[in-house]
């Protein structure tokens, strides 16, 4: 075990397989674990680099074998298939990630701690929440349409769409429907406490949590957005730029440049997906804004929707944002650019 380098772990629910290789990246062994016999083998293996891909579980393993000395290295699985070999098995993963961890150039995933994934979680479950709500309102809307009922469309007409739907019930609708309908209105308000309760915490949070509240002085960042930068991003110390962010995020340019000459296309929307909705989200709301008020707006933003399209002005806007936001955590300085500060 002294000769060990680096240990590649291929992670399943049940059946883990390891695959050990020297400084020369030659295989020394390779084993198939159960998953008591993994977190023993984690605890007993002399301290060395352990090897993951960011899948499930894998966070919870590499926080275990940091604690314990390892140096933990999550790969994502994207940056590990091209050193897959034919076929597929446990033990071929297990050596492709190990390969994949030796390369130089590799990015590497920092380890989530659990207030972090905890807090996915809860962004996670109330836009479930909010989903299944928004289907059944439409399902209940679809419904009560076949006996001439119609109510109006819109996320923010939920209370009033429940009320109406309550008369509607006890005026119009006919008695075999009224239990069907009565299901579907208990069904949505009890998602409608839910989401409120996790809205609620979530405010909380924001308010008391630093990081949360410093991000929250930007125009376009609400108490949501930030508990997604919060929960979803690692440290910004892993970005050598802003730019880098904003990459990770997928609202960078597509590129396809060759012989010297740059093109760029669309956003690649490679990166984390809930951040990069809401900035987007957020963006578009300040350019509606910056229409309602032009005098307070951000001379960029009005110079930018006199050329481009507004769609096409609000993601460049949110790239702005990511890169702002990396300044701001980077720095530890709230937002303080007074021109678009309204």
């Amino acid at each position: 075990m002294t000769d060990v380098h680096l240990i590649g772990i291929d992670i399943a629910k049940r059946v883990f397989q390891a695959h050990a290789i020297n400084e020369k990246g030659e295989t020394l062994w390779t084993k198939k674990l159960s998953r008591p016999q993994f977190e023993r083998f984690i605890r007993e293996t002399p301290a060395t680099t352990i090897a993951m891909e960011t899948c499930g579980g894998a966070h919870h393993w590499g926080r275990m074998a940091r604690s314990i000395g390892h140096e933990v290295r999550l790969i994502p699985p994207q940056y590990v298939k091209p050193y897959v070999k034919r076929h597929k098995s446990d033990a071929i993963d297990a050596a492709a990630i190990a390969e994949a961890a030796t390369r130089p150039g590799m990015s590497f995933v920092a380890v989530k701690s659990e207030a972090q994934q905890s807090r996915s979680a809860r962004y996670r479950t109330r836009d479930l929440f909010v989903r299944q709500r928004t289907q059944l309102i439409n399902a209940m809307r679809g419904h009560l349409l076949e006996f001439g009922i119609a109510f109006p469309k819109g996320q923010n007409s939920v209370l009033p769409f429940l009320r109406d739907a309550r008369n509607a019930i006890e005026e119009d609708v006919p008695p075999l429907m009224k239990p069907i309908a009565e299901t579907y209105l208990r069904q949505i308000l009890f998602l409608t406490e839910q989401i409120e309760d996790y809205e609620k915490a979530l405010r909380k949070e924001a308010k008391e949590n630093a990081e949360m509240k410093r991000m929250q002085s930007m125009p376009g960042i609400g108490p949501i957005t930030a508990l997604a930068v919060e929960a979803f991003s690692p440290p910004m110390d892993d970005f050598k730029r802003g730019r880098d962010f904003a990459a990770w995020l997928g609202l960078a340019p597509r590129q396809n440049s060759t012989g010297g000459k740059r093109k760029y296309g669309r956003i690649t929307k490679m990166g984390q997906r809930d951040i990069r909705r809401l900035l987007i989200i957020g963006a578009m709301s300040q350019i509606a804004a910056s229409k309602r008020a032009p005098d307070r707006a951000d001379p960029w933003l009005l110079d930018m929707l006199k050329r481009k399209p507004q769609l096409v002005v609000g993601v460049a806007l949110a790239n702005r944002m990511a890169r702002r936001l990396w300044a701001m955590l980077k720095t530890g300085r709230d937002y303080e650019i007074q021109s678009a500060a309204a």
